[in-house]
């Protein structure tokens, strides 16, 4: 059968990264998680000291290391899925903290950290036979992906989710404090100038409000299926 590339982007928290995951595993794809790459760069940077007390971003020293960031994933054997390296160093607890989801916005805006990250995406994909989500996956890193989804839920759906996952991983989690950052991540991510989140033309939209995980997976096969003749 022809692999395909397949796109999945959304809002914060709609478990586009729990969707894309299942359906690699189950067809037998490559998944790469573009928000965690975000996510990595972000904590590259506030570990560098590279934010000020005001939340400003040292634009200049960020750029400057850029070429000095390698992400890349790995397998973990005992989830099945891929963790985050950050230069050779497991972070994927880390880049899934608060701390982190409050600063990473305004890094993913930046025009020069997204062609870094994108460069490298849309060579992970050249093969196709993978699974990529994010935010501009359809738009801009694989405009001509054979199957595209944009996923959405309400922010306080979203919120919920994001508290909960916290809580369970035994991180301080703040419900309030989840869902100003969920709808401030909304207004940065589809008002930035350089690829904004917007749903793709020819992408099939998603609002996983009220299913369950099984109800998302079993209609994600059913659109692969349709699009690979599976």
């Amino acid at each position: 059968m022809k692999k395909i590339t397949i796109a999945i982007d959304g809002f914060s928290s709609c478990g586009k990264s729990t969707m894309a995951k299942d359906l690699a595993r189950e067809i037998g794809y490559i998944y790469v998680d573009t928000g965690a790459m975000y996510r990595a760069v972000t904590l590259f940077a506030m570990r560098g000291g590279m934010f000020g007390a005001d939340g400003g971003i040292d634009t200049a020293a960020l750029e400057a290391a850029m070429n000095g960031i390698v992400i890349s994933f790995r397998l973990n054997e005992a989830t099945g899925c891929p963790d985050t390296y950050l230069n050779g160093e497991l972070v994927e607890k880390e880049i899934r903290s608060m701390e982190v989801s409050s600063h990473v916005s305004p890094v993913a805006a930046l025009p020069f950290v997204r062609k870094a990250l994108v460069a490298q995406q849309q060579k992970m994909g050249e093969e196709k036979g993978i699974v990529m989500d994010g935010r501009d996956i359809g738009t801009a890193v694989f405009p001509d992906a054979e199957l595209k989804v944009f996923v959405t839920a309400s922010a306080r759906v979203r919120a919920q989710r994001r508290f909960d996952e916290l809580r369970a991983k035994g991180m301080p989690a703040d419900f309030d404090d989840i869902l100003k950052n969920v709808e401030q991540r909304d207004y940065i991510d589809s008002h930035r100038e350089v690829s904004p989140l917007r749903k793709a033309d020819d992408a099939v939209e998603l609002d996983n409000s009220t299913m369950t995980i099984a109800e998302q997976k079993a209609w994600l096969m059913d659109i692969f299926k349709e699009r690979t003749g599976a």
